[in-house]
């Protein structure tokens, strides 16, 4: 399978020139022959919004017509994509719509799942949306199934092994690290990938958002850590990677046979972890 990783600039509250900017990008990975296409946190309406009232303004529900559009796209060119975008529902025990960072997985047929971002950082407009309220899932991408994440999730080792337990071949994330986040970019897909041996999508943004330079480096990792294809900047950009599912799901890894043997999974002691559970003061 050929995986295909987005990095791009986006338009802060300009729907329409970032959906053109999606189009396009589709168009060029699908010529070369990516299966599944990874895009950046908030990919259609930008992050660096002042104010929940500016943010709920660019803000769309998945009956957009957006989302239409994409998938009649994507229904050509025969390939699955995930992007980041600011989703507005109404709620029938709400008088005022909820606002969520949300990350959706759209394919030939529509649009497969969707999960909304439950690690907030103080920055940007996770300062103001509300936290998901979907459990983390596995959805299904032709042969590959996939989990999908948002930015600060990564720094948080339990969902992404969440994902992994349930069958994730690979963990898209579409994030916005900014300058400051650099470290992270280089760190966390590799140890990501291998703790859980699976593939890893880090499609990161670039470009600046009132003040916010963000750092690019995005990266396509394999299981044990390997980075298949990286950019060491923020230039923009489409990494590409050829994978085979097949390494992912098998979590036995043998070095020396009979004399180095672990699996990521079997060798794991559950009746241990109980205090993963615990609330601490």
């Amino acid at each position: 399978m050929l995986l295909a990783c987005v990095q791009t600039d986006i338009r802060l509250g300009d729907v329409s020139t970032n959906l053109q900017t999606v189009l396009a990008s589709i168009d060029s990975a699908a010529e070369n022959g990516a299966e599944l296409i990874v895009f950046p946190e908030c990919m259609l309406t930008g992050y660096a919004f002042d104010t929940r009232e500016e943010a709920m303004a660019h803000a769309r529900s998945l009956e957009d017509p957006v989302f239409s559009e994409l998938k009649d796209h994507l229904a050509l060119k025969k390939c699955f994509v995930t992007l980041g975008f600011l989703e507005r529902e109404h709620s029938s025990d709400s008088a005022s719509p909820r606002l969520f960072n949300a990350s959706v997985l759209i394919g030939p047929d529509g649009i497969v799942g969707h999960y909304r971002k439950v690690h907030l950082p103080h920055l940007g407009v996770d300062r103001f949306v509300d936290r998901g309220d979907k459990p983390y899932a596995v959805l299904p991408a032709g042969d590959a199934k996939v989990g999908l994440a948002i930015c600060y999730d990564c720094s948080f080792p339990e969902p992404m092994r969440v994902l992994a337990l349930e069958g994730a071949d690979i963990i898209a994330l579409g994030t916005n690290w900014p300058i400051a986040a650099a470290r992270t970019a280089e760190i966390v897909p590799s140890a990501r990938s291998m703790e859980n041996h699976l593939f890893f999508v880090a499609a990161n943004r670039v470009g600046t958002e009132r003040g916010f330079r963000f750092c690019g480096r995005s990266s396509i990792c394999g299981p044990d850590g390997v980075v298949l294809a990286q950019t060491n900047g923020d230039e923009e950009t489409i990494l590409y990677a050829e994978v085979d599912l097949a390494q992912a799901r098998n979590k036995r890894i043998e070095r020396t046979p009979g004399a180095h043997v672990i699996d990521r999974f079997a060798d794991r002691c559950p009746s241990f972890y109980g205090g993963l559970d615990q609330e601490r003061s």
